[in-house]
């Protein structure tokens, strides 16, 4: 079994910037260390934005077939690969959480992770061609600005380059009639989604984060129902089977020792869940995944 790679961010042209824009085609072509066509773990935010061919992309253990004018978006944390394409161009931008927190609010972060969240929104974003057009322009802006301007004001300009791209990337959402900004449980929603994907393996009781959240278990509810229109229930079947998932193809442990792990009393009971959730065993997957 191949072990997943767990990639930090590096770059080592500009290693103080928190930033990095490379060319997809470019990327693919790269004698690199980690093979990317992998699948691996990145501890950084990216946007892939496709300019031209076909392909697909696997984020999380799902295919995303994607065409010219579609972008992209990968949270730090998950799992996904490259396919080999050598008709596929575009561009990888790459940044870390410290690099947008440095120039945006508290409130501007919080809402950016909105962009990267797959539960609010699909990380597949189809863009018309006038839209992409814009977009298109400022990442070029971006790279010329990273690759050939590069001076004392250039981290500040990318910066608010990156800025205007999210919320260019929002605005095409809510053309899409996607508005969960103003949802008032938005803020709530995402607290207990990381509260889950920080202790699913340690409880999996509603009642347990409704505790911590300091709510009852049917507000919970009610706001996993207002943002997702999913019971909290799902959503912690949801994160936990993909943690195991990650076990799985991250780690030589044995079944069994990944059904302790992953808070089940017995491996029987984990592989009865894991079934129930993914309709494959969790020898199947794993086998899927080598």
């Amino acid at each position: 079994m191949i072990e997943i790679q767990n990639i930090k961010f590096n770059n080592e042209t500009r290693p103080d910037l928190g930033f990095e824009l490379v060319r997809l085609e470019q990327l693919l072509a790269r004698e690199i260390e980690q093979d990317i066509t992998q699948l691996h773990k990145v501890e950084f935010y990216q946007i892939l934005i496709i300019t031209e061919g076909t392909g697909k992309h696997t984020i999380d253990f799902t295919d995303y077939d994607y065409t010219a004018n579609t972008i992209l978006t990968i949270r730090k944390d998950q799992v996904h690969r490259f396919f080999k394409n050598s008709e596929s161009k575009g561009f990888l931008l790459i940044f870390t959480e410290d690099f947008l927190a440095s120039l945006l609010s508290h409130k501007e972060v919080s809402r950016s992770h909105e962009l990267f969240n797959e539960f609010l929104t699909s990380p597949k974003i189809a863009v018309d061609k006038e839209d992409f057009l814009s977009i298109e322009s400022l990442i070029k802006d971006i790279e010329l600005e990273y690759t050939k301007n590069y001076d004392e004001f250039s981290s500040g300009i990318i910066r608010n380059a990156l800025h205007i791209l999210v919320y260019r990337l929002f605005r095409i959402k809510v053309k899409q009639g996607i508005t969960l900004s103003k949802h008032k449980y938005v803020a709530d929603f995402i607290r207990f989604q990381h509260l889950v994907e920080e202790r699913c393996f340690e409880t999996k009781k509603t009642l347990d984060y409704a505790n911590l959240m300091g709510c009852t278990p049917k507000t919970l509810n009610n706001v996993c129902k207002a943002i997702v229109d999913k019971s909290s229930k799902m959503i912690i079947d949801e994160i936990l089977v993909t943690q195991i998932k990650r076990l799985l193809i991250n780690t030589s442990m044995s079944i069994t020792e990944i059904a302790y792990t992953s808070g089940f009393d017995e491996p029987t009971n984990m592989y009865k869940y894991f079934k129930k959730h993914t309709e494959a065993t969790p020898e199947v997957f794993r086998q899927q995944h080598s």
